[in-house]
């Protein structure tokens, strides 16, 4: 695997530099299923200039509540700790990958 799982632990390290997107999601959730496959490919291919990360809502549900996840899949592009953007559903790589790069920019 290639996005860094994310806990309540780790979240706010990580999203304090640089541009990481945040993948919201559970194992129950069938869109789900098919925007990890998507989120791992991105992960390879911005490596070292972004960081991709997902974060299991049945596990972290306290870290989702705060962040107000209402429903999953939900994407969170962060630049420095600040949210850039929040996407609600199914997400195309190519989308993704647009907005980090505009973000970086």
């Amino acid at each position: 695997m290639s996005a860094t799982v994310l806990t309540k632990n780790t979240f706010h390290n990580q999203i304090q530099s640089g541009v990481t997107l945040v993948d919201f999601w559970a194992p129950w959730c069938g869109p789900c299923q098919v925007q990890l496959p998507i989120v791992e490919e991105l992960a390879v291919e911005v490596k070292g200039k972004a960081v991709i990360a997902k974060v299991n809502v049945d596990e972290e549900g306290e870290l989702a509540m705060q962040l107000g996840i209402m429903s999953i899949p939900t994407l969170i592009l962060f630049k420095n700790g600040n949210i850039v953007e929040k996407l609600i559903g199914l997400k195309s790589k190519q989308e993704l990958k647009t907005k980090i790069e505009a973000s970086m920019a």
